[in-house]
Parts: C-alpha cells; sequence; structure tokens
C-alpha cells in the first residue's frame, strides 16, 4: 500500500481506474477543458473557486526511454543538443496525442548568444563536477578538519576579490556584445541547499562529526557558504544592471542531505545560510521561498516554517496535512510518490491523488506533483490517468 493510503482511497481508485479506460486503453479526459482549468487553478490554487487541483507534472527529458523503447543514452542526452532534440520532438509527437500538449522543449539556443560560463559556487569551494555513470557528481574538495581550515583560508581570499575569480577573462567584451543583442547576463537565484552542498566539499559523516567535534570550524564553514553566496548574487545582479532595490525577488533550493541532520544540526548550520539568503532576495511575504528536499526530513518543518517557506517540494514519506501544519501559506508541489509512477502503479496514483486532495481540501493550496523527481519508466498514459482523476474526482 502507498504511503498513507487508506483503504477508502484504495478502493474509489480501484473502481476509477476500472471504468474509466477507452478502447484504446487510455483513460477518459475532456482535454481541452483539463488544461482550460489546469490554467485557472495555477493562477490561484488557493481561490475558493479554484475549478481543481492544478497539476505539477511537467514530465522531463528523463522519461524519453521507456516511453519510446529507446536504451538509456545520458551522456548524449544532456551534451548533444540534436540528439536531445530529436528525442524530444518524437516524444512530443506522442505526448500531444494522449495529453493534448508537446511537453518537452525542442529548442536549441543560438551559441552566439550564450553567455560564457561563470564560475559557481562549488568552484569558489574547489569542488569538481564529474562524469560518473549517469550523471555528474561534486567531488570532495577537503576530506579532514586541517584540509578544510585551509581551504576555508583560500575561499576567503578568493571572496575577497570574487569578481575576477568568477568572471572568465573575455566577460567585458562579451558582455558588451551580448547587452547590444538585448541579451541579459545570468543571475543566480537557485542552489544547491546548504547541507547538501556542503556534504558534497567536506563528505556526509565529515560535516556530521565537524559539529560536533569542531563547532567553531563548523560555524566558519557556513558562514563562509553565506558570505561567497551573496557576494556570487551580487556581482551578477551588478552585472545585469540591477541595485539591491530593482533586482528579481526570489530563491529556490535543493537539499535532499537536509536529513541527513537533526533539527538541532539543522538549525546550527543551514538555517543561517536560508535565512541570509532569504532576508536580502526575498524579505516579503509575497516573495517566493522554495525547497526541494525529496527526502525524509520532517524534523525540519518547524524551521522551514519560522522562515516563512512558501513553495515546498518534499520526500513521499511526508503527508500535505503534516507539512501544511508547519508551512501555512506554502504551495504544496507534491506528494505522488516517485516510484509510484514510474512503476507505472495505476490504482496507487489514483489513491494518492484522492489523498492528497482530500487533505487540501480545507486549505487548498496543493499543486498535484511527484515528491522529488520524475523518473524514467514515468507514462504519458499514467499522466492522463492522473488528469482523468484531477478532472472527475474533484468533489471526492
Amino acid at each position: 500500500m502507498s504511503v498513507h493510503v487508506t483503504a477508502a482511497h484504495l478502493a474509489a481508485a480501484e473502481t476509477f481506474v476500472s471504468s474509466v479506460k477507452g478502447a484504446d486503453g487510455l483513460a477518459k479526459v475532456d482535454i481541452d477543458k483539463f488544461w482550460e482549468d489546469d490554467a485557472k487553478a495555477k493562477a490561484d490554487p488557493w481561490a475558493a473557486d479554484c475549478p481543481q487541483v492544478p497539476l505539477g507534472i511537467g514530465m522531463s527529458s528523463e522519461c524519453v526511454w521507456t516511453e519510446l523503447g529507446e536504451p538509456e543514452q545520458w551522456y548524449e542526452l544532456l551534451h548533444d543538443d540534436a540528439f536531445r532534440v530529436g528525442l524530444n520532438k518524437r516524444y512530443n509527437d506522442v505526448s500531444e496525442r494522449i495529453v493534448g500538449k508537446r511537453l518537452l522543449g525542442e529548442g536549441v539556443g543560438d551559441p552566439e548568444h550564450r553567455w560564457p560560463t561563470v564560475k559557481a559556487l562549488h568552484d569558489i569551494f574547489e569542488g569538481e563536477n564529474e562524469w560518473d555513470g549517469w550523471s555528474y557528481w561534486l567531488k570532495q574538495s577537503a576530506t579532514n578538519p586541517d584540509e578544510l581550515s585551509r581551504l576555508l583560508d583560500r575561499v576567503e581570499a578568493r571572496v575577497d576579490n570574487l569578481r575576477a575569480f568568477i568572471l572568465p577573462d573575455n566577460w567585458d567584451e562579451e558582455k558588451a556584445r551580448l547587452t547590444a543583442l538585448g541579451k541579459k547576463p545570468p543571475r543566480y537565484r537557485g542552489q544547491r541547499g546548504p547541507v547538501t552542498f556542503a556534504m558534497s566539499i567536506y563528505g556526509v559523516e565529515n560535516l556530521i562529526y565537524l559539529m560536533f567535534d569542531a563547532p567553531e570550524l563548523a560555524k566558519r564553514f557556513s558562514d563562509l557558504i553565506l558570505r561567497a553566496m551573496l557576494e556570487r548574487a551580487r556581482i551578477l545582479d551588478e552585472e545585469g544592471g540591477f541595485t539591491p532595490e530593482t533586482a528579481p525577488r526570489g530563491w529556490y533550493w535543493c537539499d535532499d542531505n537536509c536529513a541527513m541532520l537533526n533539527a538541532e544540526m539543522y538549525d546550527f548550520f543551514a538555517a543561517p545560510i536560508l535565512e541570509g539568503i532569504f532576508n536580502r532576495y526575498c524579505p516579503d511575504e509575497g516573495d517566493m521561498r522554495g525547497q526541494h528536499s525529496d527526502s525524509d526530513m520532517a524534523q525540519h518543518l518547524p524551521t522551514l516554517g519560522r522562515l516563512g517557506l512558501n513553495s515546498a517540494n518534499f520526500g513521499p514519506n511526508l503527508t500535505v496535512s503534516e507539512i501544511r501544519e508547519h508551512l501555512p501559506k506554502a504551495v504544496i508541489a507534491g506528494q505522488l510518490a516517485p516510484f509510484t509512477f514510474s512503476r507505472n502503479e495505476e490504482v496507487n496514483m489514483v489513491a494518492e491523488f484522492l489523498r492528497d486532495q482530500e487533505q487540501a481540501r480545507e486549505k487548498k493550496g496543493l499543486r498535484f506533483s511527484t515528491a522529488g523527481s520524475i523518473n524514467n519508466g514515468s507514462r504519458l498514459s499514467g499522466l492522463r490517468l492522473i488528469m482523468a482523476a484531477i478532472q472527475r474526482l474533484r468533489d471526492y
């Protein structure tokens, strides 16, 4: 049984799945009406007259392999534009037929319009992204307290003159050329979360032990992450012609590893970083403060509530009710288990929707999405079934 799904949810889902299929094996949906109502729902998921739960599943390029019956070629997907676009177009031909929309991007940016690479936070902390198997992985740059202390010495020196470090030698020339073409420099409004980042740079166990064995060094590490982030964001804002008053608002974290810390450790190491960024880049109540953490990190909900998080995508073992208790103003993207979707467990998909819709009914603010990544194996026929459930079971 899916997490927190009741026997009543399952029974209703079984009845629905058995009755909603057409002769072609696909769920019956009024496609045009669905997308019309979905647009209204997305515009304000809190509205009393919100027509249905908005859909947050847009699929991803990871889903092309199973849908098209193609062998997985991850490196080519990420590095060969022609290969990726060719797959996406074939996938979109299928998605247009099944769900009424072309879901994946088909464009290739003009190389002449691309900004030169700006060094990222991991570069400042000497972390290297290496391809390993099917993805890039950020490798450690320090393995013990002495190495970390020396690393932080070097990072501090870089942050003191960060513009020269992060911007490439041809930046001024390219900035003038691209600005004349109407292109804006890249902005910095999202980051691998502080716990995940720090554990990538220093190691999971190492960071945990550091807080017990050398709390002053751990605090220095935390403070320097915040300082480097604020300075990198300031520089890129300045290059884009923004002042602190005119700079775009909002921030989004991806911090799966936050689950590795208890609440006290998180509040010591990570919360000051979130607070510092939020105070600078999303100080007002309406500014987006978002986080993705597809892990069991319920221990941090009180802190995230205190920090005013208003966009949440958390792991499948958390419930809408549990999240809502601590994040009363957050739009919750969830809580469909990614493996339920990728295994095409049709009854469980509908049952989990019924569970989440029921828990969100009073306060709304739900965008039905996977509680984490959308993985290969997730099918367009399953997405259409979810659309049918949203459309037909709104009064369950």
